[in-house]
């Protein structure tokens, strides 16, 4: 089982983000529409597992699932919709993954929700502190279980996100 791991910002963090998605526009780019860093990773100064998020814009879920074995050869491992329906999830390396891809179809509400959210953290610096302290806390009530610690985080994570999609309608 994969342990939970928190560690202090990484300046190399947006040119790791960078470096995968150039490679990842190389490797799939024809049902790429857009490529977001998202999650702690991309919100400066936050403490965070070191695990780069990206959210993908694509064209089509079908035209991607066919990308598969490049994604693969890319060191990706498909898992399908992972939970999320509509969402097409990729890691890459296994017990000490570097990179996680969380893609969805052009329109689809959780590109949004992903985007309010990280934007929302990196505007609300407050709101950031009390998110690391939060993920501190969950580190240590989950002993370090990725599931428990998520689920930990999830009130958190919910109301905020509210917040965010409510400051985006005005």
């Amino acid at each position: 089982m994969r342990k939970v791991t928190l560690v202090a910002y990484d300046e190399q963090w947006p040119d790791l983000f960078e470096t995968e998605s150039s490679m990842l526009q190389i490797t799939i780019g024809k049902v790429i529409s857009r490529i977001h860093h998202i999650g702690s990773t991309s919100v400066p100064g936050l403490a965070a597992k070191p695990v780069i998020d990206i959210l993908m814009e694509v064209v089509s879920l079908n035209e991607l699932d066919n990308l598969n074995a490049a994604m693969e050869r890319a060191g990706y491992t498909a898992w399908g919709e992972n939970g999320i329906q509509n969402r097409r999830y990729f890691t890459k390396g296994e017990d000490q993954r570097s990179h996680q891809v969380h893609a969805f179809a052009l329109g689809d509400v959780q590109i949004v929700k992903h985007l309010a959210f990280r934007d929302y953290l990196i505007k609300n610096k407050k709101v950031a502190e009390q998110y690391a302290e939060i993920k501190r806390v969950a580190l240590l009530a989950s002993e370090s279980d990725n599931h428990r610690y998520s689920a930990f985080k999830a009130d958190f994570i919910e109301h905020h996100l509210r917040l965010a999609l409510m400051g985006q309608a005005r």
